[in-house]
């Protein structure tokens, strides 16, 4: 079983976009500390499973991001269930989770799911859309989500998104001095080594995405920086 605790930074690889297998090679052998798969447009079954077969090459764990119940397959050593908590539609919260949990229920290995209380903080980006996340919020709103995840409803992970965009980061280190419990994912616009060492000052772990196809070798060197 993999320890997410321990994890301070993971590689956010999209199935919908191209990548080569000497890249995905440099990727996987980064010493990141897991791969993640996942996104938003064209997650299907097809292109999922495609990228798992190539990632399984290496020993780096493999996550998969369920976006939809499409796509969900065995195969990955750990399943990451993101519960929008900022969402105005319910599916996004608890209903399509509620949907696989009845059709899949009793073939799920509980001890490789993590639910992800997740706060998209970008209002540009397909996924606040998509989930018709409320990104109009204060300081004070993030914080209580922060909260929500780990007194209330006991997440593992509460992920700031902004997906795209480079976030506030005295506001992730107000959300990082809230959390005891419940480990705190940022995600969104690292796209150099600086940023990636302000943002590993206050979160447990960073997520790197959309770099990876801009500039990977500027991508790998946010591997093994320090705060």
């Amino acid at each position: 079983m993999y320890d997410v605790k321990e994890w301070r930074h993971a590689f956010k690889l999209d199935p919908d976009k191209p990548i080569s297998d000497k890249d995905l090679e440099k990727i996987c052998e980064s010493g990141t500390d897991a791969i993640i798969v996942g996104g938003t447009d064209n997650v299907t079954l097809e292109n999922v499973l495609h990228l798992m077969s190539r990632i399984r090459r290496y020993t780096v764990p493999c996550v998969l991001e369920v976006s939809n119940l499409e796509s969900l397959t065995p195969g990955f050593d750990l399943y990451f269930i993101p519960s929008v908590l900022n969402t105005e539609e319910i599916q996004w919260l608890s209903g399509l989770h509620h949907q696989a949990i009845k059709e899949y229920g009793e073939l799920m290995d509980w001890d490789e799911v993590l639910v992800e209380g997740y706060c998209i903080l970008n209002s540009d980006c397909k996924a606040a859309q998509l989930t018709k996340a409320i990104t109009s919020l204060d300081d004070e709103d993030v914080i209580a989500y922060a909260r929500m995840a780990e007194k209330m409803f006991q997440m593992p992970i509460f992920y700031m998104e902004y997906s795209g965009n480079y976030g506030d980061p005295k506001l992730v280190e107000k959300v990082s001095g809230q959390l005891s419990n419940t480990i705190l994912f940022y995600g969104g616009g690292i796209q150099t080594v600086q940023q990636a060492k302000e943002m590993k000052q206050f979160a447990d772990c960073i997520i790197v995405g959309n770099v990876v196809y801009e500039n990977l070798k500027e991508a790998l060197k946010t591997v093994h920086v320090l705060p």
